[in-house]
């Protein structure tokens, strides 16, 4: 009689029941995450002890740090302003508004994180779309797109790029240099092509500058003090990123740092309750679910299957990384794909060569994959949750129709960028 392997089955199991529950969303979730954790843990499958040492405290530290700081930000209406004074000098122009605003959530994304940018930016997007009598959805799309490719550029500006980094070692630095360029690249493809979707859409019918002549820029600062402040914080945070290895201190404790020297100056109850808890509890509940699948050896089976079916050939795998993490990043949250990924590219790197470009490809797989559909990426989420609670829902298939195509440019650029950089 064969002996049926529980301790390698059930985990295995409960996480792919949890990528299930996530793609069909009939459950939020954090109560997805962290009820798989919790059965894990409960029945043993993993210790208390290897549960809390799964969980990457850079990760969670870098993310509570920068939330703190951008809503800070947010609260003294810096970007807001911002929002208005391009929409203002536009003078309207929905085809130039659309291009501009997803070119500066683009470049805010890889600053802040995108998260965080296209809810601040979206809703003032939202209030400009009113002004000028025309559907906000093509903004929102198309910032969202955005923020999804500017955010691939840094450690700080994607959630799967702050896994990577913090598993891989790989600083801020390391970051821009390697995937900034290729950003570079796409960006203006993809502003292309969103021209080219909407130009029809949104010209015509121009409205004059006074509609937006009550929309002003400096009335939006709430708080001119604490605005100066953020900026001066924000700086300081992104050289600290810049010289972390120098400083010998993590992302995490840098990000942390600044936003509790920002909470002296702001420390108002909606500051954290304008945290994102249930994208903190989410990586919570999905590293401790990845951490019990790794210990069953699951993790390791694959990346020897992976080897084999790469033929072991170092110059595709990368590549075959690329596009599996693009695809799959699509259909499940970049989040939870990446934290399984991870174990399993650092396993193939023990086993074949230790290569960063593996590192460079799932980054560049997971952040642009999640253009791929409205559930690749958190962003897309927010943005979809953002546009119903106003009464203006974003639909599945004109998101999976515009991010899909600039997914597939994307992926396409990102090949011939990672043969000719690391591997011809």
């Amino acid at each position: 009689m064969t002996h049926i392997n529980w301790s390698f089955i059930f985990p295995n199991a409960i996480l792919l029941l949890a990528y299930i529950s996530i793609v069909l969303e009939r459950i939020p979730k954090v109560a997805t995450a962290l009820l798989g954790a919790s059965i894990l843990i409960v029945s043993h499958c993993i210790t208390q002890q290897q549960a809390i040492s799964s969980i990457d405290f850079n990760v969670i530290f870098l993310l509570v740090g920068m939330m703190i700081i951008v809503n800070v930000l947010g609260h003294s209406g810096g970007l807001n302003a911002l929002a208005i004074f391009v929409a203002r000098t536009l003078k309207g122009d929905k085809i130039k508004l659309l291009l501009i605003f997803s070119l500066m959530t683009a470049v805010l994304s890889a600053i802040f994180d995108n998260v965080t940018t296209v809810l601040l930016l979206g809703s003032v997007t939202c209030v400009i779309a009113q002004h000028l009598k025309v559907s906000p959805v093509p903004f929102l799309i198309s910032e969202t797109i955005c923020s999804n490719i500017g955010g691939t550029a840094t450690l700080i500006g994607d959630p799967p790029n702050i896994m990577i980094g913090s598993a891989a070692k790989l600083s801020f630095n390391d970051f821009v240099i390697n995937l900034a360029p290729v950003v570079l690249m796409i960006l203006p493809v993809t502003l292309l092509t969103l021209f080219l979707i909407y130009r029809k859409q949104l010209t015509g019918n121009q409205v004059s500058a006074e509609e937006l002549s009550d929309l002003s820029a400096r009335e939006a600062i709430a708080d001119m003090r604490l605005l100066i402040v953020s900026l001066i914080t924000t700086l300081l945070v992104i050289t600290g990123f810049a010289l972390h290895g120098m400083l010998n201190l993590e992302a995490g404790t840098i990000a942390l740092s600044g936003a509790a020297f920002l909470l002296v100056f702001e420390n108002r109850k909606s500051i954290w309750s304008d945290v994102e808890w249930t994208t903190i509890f989410f990586f919570i509940g999905l590293f401790i679910m990845v951490g019990a699948v790794e210990h069953s050896g699951a993790i390791e089976m694959l990346a020897h299957e992976f080897i084999k079916w790469t033929g072991d050939n170092v110059h595709f795998m990368p590549l075959a990384i690329l596009w599996i993490s693009g695809i799959l990043s699509a259909i499940i949250d970049n989040i939870p794909y990446t934290a399984t990924m991870i174990p399993l590219v650092r396993t193939v790197q023990e086993h074949t060569v230790s290569s960063d470009a593996l590192w460079w490809a799932l980054a560049l797989g997971a952040c642009l994959g999640g253009n791929g559909s409205l559930i690749g990426a958190t962003a897309n989420v927010v943005v979809a949750d953002m546009a119903h609670s106003r009464g203006m829902p974003l639909s599945f298939m004109e998101f999976t129709l515009v991010g899909g195509f600039v997914m597939l440019e994307s992926l396409a650029i990102a090949s011939f960028y990672l043969w000719f950089r690391y591997l011809a």
